[in-house]
């Protein structure tokens, strides 16, 4: 007798730096829980990013700009991943870091300005008025040729419908008919025609047929609820960047040069200003019509001060232009050189761009909250770790740094395991701490033996 396990079905998710922020941690009055949603101190950055959320939700911050600040490994990225948590999957969240911008096919001010457009999304509604129901009745209606001779032609189709609530009889065109024909249906189907298309769809066999033929493969389907004639609403979510793309590409033809022509193109074609321009006239009378509704979304830009004097200067007009996201910049510059330029400004941002900029700070952690994330960490990735074992990585976070203690974790589960335990013992981590050295020690090293290294 075999007895086998059975896995478990639930989805087991990669454990990424981030994975443990799921908010901002706020109460209701905008005021910041010392812990909550995955993080740990850092209130009074959580509460501006709070108001910035407001904002954006009551769509009040289109075309400003957040800059986050504050030493390497104080949650800058953190922070803007509780906002993405906190505007939900209907806003659209973009992030790319300063250097993604360098390309040798595509110009820098074209990527920032397609993740720009990525930031932005149109929510469309669309009134379709469909007729749906369980045809009871399919006569086409003949007439003579127009074209002479003897043969018919079809004039128009009367087709009764019928569902829950009543019947209606439609006289409908002959290439509704046509269309009919292609799906196959019978008297007894229930099907559902776009008033507006003429696109027919066959949902299925009416259910009262179903005890016609003892095996059959066709699928049964309750009929239709409600009106024969009814209108639906259908929203759907684009960004800018897709109406873009849809429109840039010219759709080729079958024959052998169009088909060469799409295999020579380069990968990555630039859309022109001319063609946003057009598509910007579009989605303005879409929205002056109230068929559409703009949703400004967040462009985060981690590593800002990466970005060169070229593309700080193209910021300052696309952050003035009308169709603008949120833009959310990063670093943990301090006053640097300007890349592009020789001067030196705060942050390595020009002083005419930090001039527009409402700026965050995050601060260092004490080494209680570098406790609690620690906890937090080991929770998400699921290792077993004691009070003293805690405390003392506290200690190493507070000598070396907070993302040198959280990588320390998972070698001494590891080490634990191989002693034959299933928690974190302090043992494990000081032999951890001996095994592997962080940034400052190494650098300590360095300058101690300079001799035997090439400098």
């Amino acid at each position: 007798m075999r007895i086998e396990e059975v896995a478990s079905t639930s989805k087991t998710q990669r454990v990424a730096t981030h994975t443990h922020i799921k908010g901002l941690g706020l109460k209701d009055d905008g005021t910041a829980i010392p812990m909550a949603a995955g993080f740990v101190g850092q209130e009074q950055a959580r509460e501006a990013c709070g108001v910035v959320v407001d904002m954006i939700k009551q769509k009040k911050m289109a075309g400003r700009a957040l800059l986050l600040t504050g030493a390497p490994g104080t949650g800058k990225t953190a922070l803007a991943l509780g906002i993405a948590q906190e505007l939900g999957t209907k806003v659209p969240f973009c992030p790319m870091v300063g250097s993604e911008v360098y390309s040798t096919e595509v110009k820098k001010t074209e990527v920032l300005m397609e993740n720009f457009r990525r930031a932005i999304g149109l929510r469309i509604k669309e009134n379709k008025e469909v007729y749906e129901g369980e045809v009871t009745e399919l006569t086409p209606e003949y007439t003579e040729s127009q074209a002479g001779g003897y043969g018919k032609v079809v004039s128009h189709v009367i087709v009764g419908m019928r569902t829950v609530k009543g019947t209606k009889q439609l006289k409908l065109d002959p290439t509704i008919y046509d269309a009919m024909q292609k799906e196959k249906v019978t008297p007894g189907d229930v099907i559902y025609i776009e008033a507006s298309s003429g696109a027919v769809k066959r949902v299925g066999r009416c259910d009262a047929y179903s005890t016609e033929f003892d095996l059959e493969a066709e699928e049964y389907v309750p009929m239709p609820k409600g009106d024969v004639h009814k209108r639906k609403e259908i929203v759907q979510d684009v960004t800018l960047h897709d109406l873009d793309s849809a429109n840039a590409r010219p759709q080729g033809g079958n024959d052998i040069m169009s088909v060469m022509g799409q295999m020579m193109k380069p990968k990555k074609t630039e859309v022109t200003d001319k063609l946003r321009q057009e598509i910007n006239k579009v989605v303005n009378r879409y929205i002056d019509q109230g068929v559409a509704e703009l949703v400004p979304g967040v462009l985060f830009v981690d590593e800002v001060h990466m970005l060169d004097i070229e593309c700080f200067t193209f910021l300052n007009r696309a952050l003035e232009s009308s169709l603008a996201p949120i833009v959310i910049f990063a670093t943990n510059r301090g006053i640097c050189q300007i890349r592009g330029t020789d001067m030196s400004s705060p942050h390595g941002l020009p002083v005419d761009l930090l001039d527009r900029l409402v700026i965050i700070r995050t601060l260092p952690y004490t080494p209680q909250e570098m406790v609690q994330i620690l906890a937090i960490r080991a929770q998400v990735e699921g290792l077993g770790i004691d009070e003293e074992s805690l405390a003392f990585l506290g200690e190493i976070g507070e000598r070396t740094s907070l993302r040198h203690s959280v990588q320390l974790l998972t070698p001494a589960f590891m080490l634990a395991r191989s002693n034959g335990r299933e928690e974190i013992a302090r043992a494990d981590l000081e032999e951890c701490d001996s095994l592997f050295h962080d940034a400052k020690a190494s650098a300590k090293l360095l300058a101690e033996q300079a001799d035997k290294f090439i400098s």
